[in-house]
């Protein structure tokens, strides 16, 4: 399936033993990587604590669509994802927000570093 940045999508992944798996929701942070790979951050509606790598993501930052819950993204857990474990789309996050979440993610890892 096709992802585009700004989109929130399911995915399915395994764990090691390749029996298990879990579906976990995913905001697209950067698409078309080689290989059909694609830059996501992880998802969780599981709001407990709030760490200073941890942004709420609810509905209204979605320009289209939603998600079931008021979530958080975890920038910590960023990693590159097939898009053969793409399950469905959720929407697409505003400008505005994906903006926000992006600046927050180079603040993190420090991407600004070095740039005058």
């Amino acid at each position: 399936m096709e992802v585009k940045q700004f989109e929130v999508v399911l995915c399915k992944f395994y764990f090691s033993d390749l029996n298990c798996s879990k579906n976990r929701p995913v905001l697209v942070l950067k698409d078309n990587l080689p290989y059909d790979d694609f830059v996501a951050i992880p998802i969780s509606s599981k709001i407990v604590n709030l760490y200073e790598d941890e942004i709420l993501l609810e509905n209204r930052d979605f320009q289209y669509g939603g998600i079931p819950k008021k979530s958080k993204l975890m920038l910590r857990k960023t990693f590159v994802v097939s898009k053969e474990v793409v399950l469905k789309k959720y929407g697409t996050i505003k400008e505005e927000s994906y903006n926000k979440y992006h600046n927050l993610f180079c603040e993190y890892f420090n991407c600004f570093k070095g740039i005058k």
